[in-house]
C-alpha cells in the first residue's frame, strides 16, 4: 500500500469509530489482530469488537480526532485525541457523567490492507483524574 492509502485506511477506521460502524472496523481489521493497549492485550477481531462496544457504551458520544499521522514501511504511527462523556460502566468504573479529553499515541502494522497489530498508549491517568476517580496533583 502507498503512504496515502495507509493514511486513508486509518482515517476510515477512526471515522467508523465516530459513526459506531463496527462493520467497517471489521473490514479494516485482520481476524487475528493483536492489540497491545494501555489497559489490555486483546487478541482477535471478536475480542476487539467487544472492547470497542464497551468503550462506545461507556462513552456514547465518543469522538476521535487524528492529530498527526506518519507512515514508515508497513507501520502507521499517529497521535489522536478522544473526547466523550462517561455515561456507562467502563473497566469496573461506575458512570460519572463527566466529560473527558484524552490523548493517545498508536502504531499500527498493516498487511494486505488490514490492521494486523496495534501498539496503543493513552493518558489513562489523566482520564481517571478528569473523571474524579484519582485526585489531580496540586
Amino acid at each position: 500500500m502507498s503512504v496515502e492509502e495507509m493514511k486513508a485506511l486509518e482515517r476510515r477506521y477512526y471515522e467508523a469509530m465516530n459513526k459506531k460502524d463496527l462493520k467497517v472496523i471489521s473490514e479494516l481489521t485482520a481476524s487475528d489482530i493483536v492489540l497491545h493497549g494501555s489497559l489490555d492485550e486483546i487478541r482477535g477481531l471478536e475480542e476487539l469488537i467487544k472492547y470497542i462496544e464497551g468503550v462506545l457504551k461507556a462513552f456514547p458520544d465518543a469522538h476521535f480526532t487524528i492529530d498527526d499521522i506518519i507512515v514508515e514501511g508497513d507501520k502507521v504511527a499517529f497521535r489522536w485525541t478522544f473526547t466523550g462523556t462517561h455515561k456507562g460502566e467502563f473497566k469496573g468504573m461506575p458512570p460519572t457523567n463527566k466529560k473527558v479529553t484524552v490523548w493517545g499515541i498508536e502504531i499500527d502494522r498493516v498487511v494486505g490492507g488490514k490492521i494486523v497489530e496495534t501498539w496503543a498508549r493513552a493518558d489513562t491517568l489523566g482520564m481517571m483524574q478528569q473523571l474524579g476517580l484519582i485526585p489531580a496533583p496540586k
